[in-house]
């Protein structure tokens, strides 16, 4: 167990950062049109956090104890495919759920 001190310390640093980090755009920079090369590179936020996020639970999923599954190879990959095609975020989403929970029934 951490102790109540440490917690906390956490807690607070935490909370502080993340204030810092929404007042630094908002607050300090929200009134001001963003120069247009920022604005180019902020475009790509969500494409490069995204696959961050989702590769290590596909790769190493905490459901099979950090080996890789072959239904959630399966579903990435469908989910990758769907959203390539028809550049839909719910279609992929859709196809990626339900290849998952087949898979899940198939492969066990």
């Amino acid at each position: 167990m951490i102790d109540k001190t440490t917690l906390w310390t956490v807690i607070a640093g935490i909370g502080i950062g993340s204030f810092a980090l929404r007042f630094a755009f908002l607050g300090l920079v929200g009134d001001r049109p963003l120069p247009g090369w920022l604005l180019r590179h902020l475009r790509y936020t969500a494409v490069a956090v995204l696959p961050a996020l989702i590769a290590p639970l596909v790769l190493w999923p905490p459901a099979t104890g950090g080996e890789p599954d072959p239904a959630r190879l399966l579903a990435a990959l469908v989910a990758l495919g769907v959203g390539l095609l028809t550049r839909s975020v719910l279609g992929a989403i859709l196809a990626g759920g339900i290849t998952l929970y087949a898979g899940l029934t198939l492969f066990g």
